[in-house]
């Protein structure tokens, strides 16, 4: 009889080609085992081995555990992802090297754990909680293993676990302060309450405490040591209408002095900046796509009876047009507070230092992503199109009143070429 790990490599070249039988016909080798009293066991083992490898391969390529429980999630389910949390604990509990903070926090915003007692019962442990039966369990773990093993690299935007720059200074947004909370909380009421009203000017003091706390940090840093880089996030804008997420995404970040590049194969867009600007885009992106689709929603019920059949066209318009209608808002209120703090620090001595910060990051974006093209908007629905314009104007982020200035051309998000 084949060993296990024999069994599992066999299951996972089956799997990755065309022949269904034989895939079928390698799971139930699998469900056999190797024929010894403990065979399952044992299968189970080289399964979580297998999987702990492919983890373990993709951390110095830029995945980070977050990126890949949300890709996992998507294509397989959260259960399924629950394999890669498992994965993930036991690549922690055995790495040697140094291991940055954000890494752990991550790990711990996603409960990745060791919560079993033998690696060999991992799986078995995990079926009788979700229900699994055998057959299952055992697809399962091997399409999660394929997946994770045909996963290809990324964009490393921190140095991960276990190299030399693990323990260096901070590059992703900071994690708390006085100034993000006060952000979180506007931003909760401005996605619960019901009056434009109270949503617009919610939402806009959330931009204009950001966008002021970003160039307090520029100039602070003014003169001293640098201890912090540009660094990077990745938001989630995956399917329905992941390219019009991809553009919320992008306006957001152009707003605050970010860049954004869209991967539309792996679901995720990945944003470039300043610690205090990345923050700002996490939460304004978050909560302007509970906004939007919110908005959207209530669009599509009040729209005439015969247009259901092209609800999917005014769904991905409206959304577009709400994100670049948003975006004018955004801007808007950003260049309010660059006038005040320029007024009050000086044009002299906040110009260089935005003009430096911004150099800095499209250099990153240059060496990151070299390959980088854009991708024009089509616009399939006027009614969808208009009805999200108006949308975005009712939300408007500018407190006082609607935003001045020209519509920008019509253009969809940053694509990295792969």
């Amino acid at each position: 009889m084949p060993d296990a790990e024999q069994l599992v490599d066999d299951a996972l070249a089956a799997v990755r080609g065309t022949d269904v039988r034989l895939a079928e016909r390698q799971l139930d080798r699998l469900m056999i085992g190797t024929g010894a009293a403990d065979g399952a066991a044992a299968v189970d083992a080289a399964l979580l081995r297998r999987l702990v490898r492919g983890v373990n391969r993709l951390v110095p390529r830029g995945w980070q555990p977050a990126d890949l429980v949300r890709l996992v999630t998507r294509r397989h389910g959260a259960r399924a992802a629950g394999l890669v949390l498992d994965a993930l604990a036991v690549q922690r509990r055995d790495l040697a090297g140094p291991v940055p903070p954000w890494w752990d926090d991550q790990l711990r915003d996603l409960d990745a754990r060791v919560w079993w007692d033998a690696d060999e019962r991992q799986l078995a442990d995990r079926s009788t909680r979700f229900g699994w039966d055998r057959v299952t369990a055992l697809r399962t773990a091997v399409d999660v293993v394929a997946m994770v093993e045909g996963l290809p690299p990324i964009a490393v935007l921190r140095p991960p676990p276990g190299t030399a720059g693990a323990s260096a200074a901070r590059t992703g947004p900071p994690s708390g302060s006085r100034v993000l909370d006060r952000v979180r909380a506007l931003l909760a009421k401005a996605e619960s309450t019901t009056f434009p009203a109270e949503a617009e000017a919610l939402t806009g003091k959330a931009q204009e405490l950001m966008a002021r706390h970003s160039l307090d940090e520029a100039l602070l840093a003014t003169g001293s040591e640098r201890t912090d880089l540009p660094g990077g996030v990745r938001l989630g804008t995956d399917p329905p209408y992941a390219g019009a997420k991809a553009l919320l995404a992008q306006e957001v970040a152009a707003a605050n002095r970010c860049e954004a590049v869209w991967s539309d194969d792996l679901d995720f867009t990945t944003v470039l900046g300043w610690p205090a600007d990345l923050a700002a885009v996490e939460l304004l992106y978050t909560s302007l796509l509970v906004q939007a689709t919110a908005a959207m929603l209530r669009g599509r019920s009040e729209r005439s009876g015969n247009a259901g059949r092209r609800t999917r066209g005014y769904d991905e318009s409206f959304l577009n047009a709400f994100a670049l209608r948003i975006g004018e808002r955004l801007r808007a209120a950003a260049e309010e507070a660059d006038r005040q703090v320029a007024a009050e620090a000086g044009r002299e001595r906040l110009l260089p230092v935005l003009a430096a910060r911004s150099e800095a990051v499209r250099e990153r974006l240059d060496a990151l992503f070299p390959g980088v093209t854009r991708a024009r908007l089509t616009v399939r629905d006027a009614e969808g199109w208009h009805s999200g314009t108006s949308a975005a104007d009712r939300a408007s982020l500018e407190v006082g009143g609607p935003a001045a200035g020209r519509p920008r051309p019509v253009r969809g998000g940053r694509r990295g070429s792969r």
